[in-house]
């Protein structure tokens, strides 16, 4: 692979970030690509766009606003209360088809940019029970954009069987850890690095990061 090109869904949180970095010591030529579907915060874009400026990395930013009017939930609509799902229900901030979307269209632009590696940060283990995080998705979509485009598309999901405090070591072994905790945005209220500490993913990010240091420590 170290002579492939290889396109990052990246939103600029702490998974993608990750995969970035995972990418960069991994292929030839690296590329981003960040969706503006009018989400919550648009603070996320920018935080994605720094951190590709500051990496090297060639970014595209593409207009999913469709999706903002299709799939009314908690990233796209202020009204909406950021929760865990009750009773088997999905979170209030499950985006319905958005990561089939954003593949699909990564799919495209990479068929685009001649890169034949799509790198995204999913995750079956710490998915908070979305479905289109789950590895059966990826595969079959795998499958889908080759046969739609006839491409031979490799997706690569470095992330899908870690926890968070897996992903953290992930980010330490790529000497990326500080980066990551300092210039990611996770948070469901747009504060960056750390964020509000209240939020779901600020729990689950706290939660890995507290987890991964007392495992070093005890190394």
């Amino acid at each position: 692979m170290k002579n492939d090109k290889a396109l990052v869904v990246f939103s600029g949180g702490q998974d993608s970030t990750t995969c970035l970095f995972w990418a960069k010591e991994r292929f030839a030529e690296v590329e981003a690509v960040t969706f503006n579907y009018n989400q919550r915060h648009k603070l996320e874009i920018e935080c994605a766009q720094q951190i590709a400026k500051e990496l090297g990395i060639r970014h595209h930013i593409l207009d999913m606003s469709l999706l903002n009017q299709l799939a009314p939930n908690a990233l796209t609509r202020d009204e909406i209360e950021v929760k865990d799902g009750e009773e088997g229900e999905l979170p209030s901030t499950f985006v319905p088809g958005r990561n089939l979307l954003f593949l699909s269209f990564a799919g495209v632009l990479a068929s685009q940019i001649n890169a034949k590696h799509i790198i995204t940060g999913v995750c079956e283990t710490d998915f908070s029970g979305y479905p289109d995080c789950r590895d059966i998705f990826i595969k079959s979509l795998n499958v889908t954009l080759n046969l739609s485009m006839n491409e031979q598309f490799v997706i690569h999901t470095p992330l899908m069987w870690l926890n968070k405090a897996e992903t953290w070591k992930l980010a330490d072994e790529l000497n990326a850890l500080d980066y990551v905790r300092e210039k990611t945005l996770t948070c469901y209220n747009g504060i960056p690095a750390d964020g509000c500490g209240e939020c779901p993913a600020c729990h689950l990010r706290k939660n890995g990061l507290e987890e991964y240091l007392k495992v070093k420590e005890e190394f």
